[in-house]
């Protein structure tokens, strides 16, 4: 296993790069295999790089037929809420490509959910179809937050800790919404690439911290089985 730091002047570069990056690892996964599994983030940052790769012209020569996409987490909330990671991931890029939407694996909205722990329960069982307990993905997008949480793992909290499912409800979260649904820890770290994307001066203590593997910082517990890649602006490198 491999780490990098990739250190960009700002956060319009970040995703970019990120995009170009991206784009070519998933042709490079439908060329080996046939197929390729993503694992998309929300944020800024996770946002402005789906745009990005709509609009490369890399894109039009990707066979999207073999891609899979997937979320490391969800807010619980109704169906088109424009916070839902999906919800922008579907305006910035999957309704621009031509992604079969059976390849499109979403979490479940709180529309009709009994609960949060049933669509967590759901999605765990729709990752093992494709794994044991989930693919193994080529690669999986990590937001980081000034907490250092990752996904909807934050620093602290009892969901850290989860290891007999690949999904966990998160409920009373210290960021709103309140209730999410976020991979879990083990699950995160089976991918074979995860790259953390993060900008701003607001994040520099957590990239520190992280990169420093201090005690109880998510972003410093997850990493790929075969590589961990960062990819931040100066701002967030402030620290180092």
């Amino acid at each position: 296993m491999t780490s990098s730091t990739m250190i960009y002047p700002d956060a319009t570069t970040v995703a970019e790069t990120t995009a170009a990056r991206l784009l070519v690892s998933i042709a490079d996964a439908l060329s080996a295999r046939g197929e390729a599994h993503i694992v998309l983030t929300g944020g800024t940052i996770g946002v402005a790089t789906l745009a990005r790769m709509a609009a490369s012209p890399l894109s039009d020569v990707i066979d999207w037929r073999g891609v899979h996409i997937w979320w490391g987490d969800e807010r619980f909330l109704p169906p088109g809420d424009h916070d839902r990671n999906e919800v922008q991931a579907q305006r910035s890029l999957l309704k621009r490509v031509r992604l079969p939407e059976e390849n499109i694996h979403r979490m479940a909205s709180s529309e009709g959910a009994t609960s949060p722990e049933k669509v967590a329960q759901a999605y765990a069982a729709e990752l093992a179809r494709f794994g044991d307990p989930a693919p193994a993905f080529d690669v999986l997008l990590l937001g980081l937050g000034p907490d250092g949480h990752v996904a909807s793992l934050f620093p602290g909290r009892p969901e850290m800790k989860v290891v007999a499912t690949s999904v966990v409800a998160v409920k009373d979260s210290p960021k709103p919404p309140p209730t999410r649904l976020s991979m879990t820890l083990p699950t995160i770290n089976g991918a074979k690439e995860v790259w953390i994307l993060t900008a701003g001066a607001e994040k520099a203590r957590a990239v520190a911290d992280a990169l420093a593997h201090k005690s109880g910082i998510p972003g410093g517990m997850v990493h790929g089985t075969d590589r961990t890649l960062w990819l931040i602006d100066k701002a967030a490198a402030a620290s180092i």
